[in-house]
């Protein structure tokens, strides 16, 4: 997927008037957010499992190298194989060879963002592989030839009207507008290509280097399906999705659906240790794992190693302002919202993305939020720092950010000109109290009105509660 992470103004910009979209992402915020909230309410130990998380991320991607070795042994014993892949071509090139071995024809594949991080569908379909998206959001999105919105809900911009139309052209007959008519008329055409795939390809949310398992979390028994059924499963993933044991392993799984959905646990949940042995009924002849690292060391070895902790649960954009009013198109790559505007400008270039970690209020909810307590508004700012230093921000922007620090180093210049400032202001808008238009403000007046000010500034107001307390 060719990044189009630089055009982020203009995307949000038509975002902001797109009805559809708004109301969207309403439900989302009304959603998800009131779930988490109660989800992490009900559980007393919550704040104890996020800090028992972040030790345990921290010490693995201390001694990364010594638990991928101990999760390959494992892994290999129980008749896995393992397949390093140091890029996304060479990942590519390591699944078509799988596929091609197989005399494969037809690939299903259950959701995973690393497959979008390497534009893996695209790729098998060029090479003349017929493959099927299991996941309802994803099926839905295919279908429709658009690309993932959220990590966890990919097709949650999308209306009822406009998936039973796609369902309508797509599997023929009448539009159905009943929710639960649609997701019974996805599941009966969905049956049918389980049984005709001949390898399954999915993602993992989780590798246990005690027992060499891989681990995948759905809410609607796909990942199973497309594992169990095919002759040959190929799981693909990143390097950092390592857990020392089975027991640690649990402690994530009590903080990802909550974190993401508000739900305790995920519906299906499924431990996957090689592949069929020979007295056992269900399950591929052959389990392949594809480890991508695609720039994941060079991560660990940076100031960014933090955002290694990451879930993908989706927590930082389901509370972010900014994501909630320019969806996750705006974006332009794979990955979207706070942790996006981190992960992109690794991935694809802050020459190709600059504009993402400028796209945050720093009102700080995704750190607040994030089960794993990534510094999310830190890692952006680092990266506005890089920006900044390459000359990548318009002039504009440069000058007003040398003029702000010119006066932020003199604090009587800096008081002086607030003062004036919101003098000015509150006599100019005393008559209304808010300005529908203000020059130098147009991204805030776009969407929404700036009140005017009244009284002293804070900073007045706190110096002269100092005072009084003195």
């Amino acid at each position: 997927m060719e990044p189009l992470s630089l055009a982020f103004r203009e995307r949000a910009a038509r975002a902001l008037h797109d009805p559809v979209l708004a109301t969207a992402m309403q439900r989302l915020e009304r959603g998800w957010q009131a779930a988490r909230a109660r989800a992490a309410a009900d559980l007393p130990e919550f704040e104890a499992l996020r800090d028992a998380a972040v030790a345990i991320k921290d010490h693995v991607l201390a001694n990364l190298d010594l638990y991928l070795e101990e999760f390959e042994r494992r892994f290999t014993a129980a008749g896995g194989v393992i397949h390093w892949a140091r890029d996304a071509a060479e990942a590519r090139a390591i699944i078509l060879d799988i596929c091609r071995r197989a005399k494969a024809r037809t690939v299903t594949k259950s959701k995973s963002m690393v497959a979008e991080e390497i534009g893996l569908n695209a790729y098998l379909e060029a090479q003349g592989l017929r493959v099927i998206e299991t996941d309802l959001g994803e099926y839905i999105i295919q279908l429709a030839g658009d690309v993932p919105s959220h990590l966890v809900g990919p097709a949650v911009h999308m209306t009822r009207e406009r998936i039973a139309e796609l369902f309508a052209k797509a599997h023929g007959g009448p539009p159905k507008q009943d929710s639960a008519a649609l997701v019974a008329e996805a599941r009966q055409v969905l049956r049918q290509r389980y049984l005709e795939a001949d390898v399954g390809i999915t993602g993992a949310n989780f590798l246990i280097a005690e027992t060499g398992s891989i681990v995948t979390v759905t809410n609607e028994g796909n990942a199973e399906l497309t594992q169990g059924l095919p002759k040959v499963h190929i799981a693909l993933t990143g390097i950092e999705k390592i857990v020392p044991t089975v027991a640690e392993a649990f402690v994530f799984l009590r903080l990802l659906a909550r974190s993401a959905t508000g739900q305790e646990f995920s519906a299906y949940t499924t431990f996957l240790t090689g592949p069929k042995r020979e007295d056992e009924r269900d399950g591929p002849q052959e389990m392949h794992l594809v480890l991508l690292d695609n720039g994941r060391s060079r991560m660990l070895g940076g100031p960014f190693r933090e955002m290694l902790r990451c879930i993908r649960c989706g927590a930082c954009m389901n509370h972010c302002p900014v994501y909630l009013a320019a969806g996750g198109h705006a974006y332009g790559w794979v990955y979207v919202g706070p942790m996006g505007s981190v992960l992109t400008p690794h991935f694809v270039g802050i020459d190709k993305s600059w504009p993402l970690p400028n796209a945050s209020t720093f009102c700080g909810r995704c750190e607040e939020v994030c089960p794993v307590r990534i510094p999310l508004p830190k890692l952006m700012r680092l990266w506005r720092e890089e920006a900044h230093k390459r000359g990548l921000a318009p002039p504009a922007a440069r000058v007003g950010l040398t003029l702000w620090a010119f006066f932020a180093r003199r604090p009587a210049l800096y008081r002086l000109a607030t003062r004036l400032a919101m003098a000015a202001l509150g006599a100019l808008g005393r008559r209304r109290g808010r300005f529908s238009r203000l020059p130098f403000a147009s991204g805030w007046t776009v969407s929404r009105e700036f009140p005017a000010p009244q009284g002293p500034t804070f900073t007045a107001q706190w110096r002269a509660a100092r005072g009084a307390k003195g």
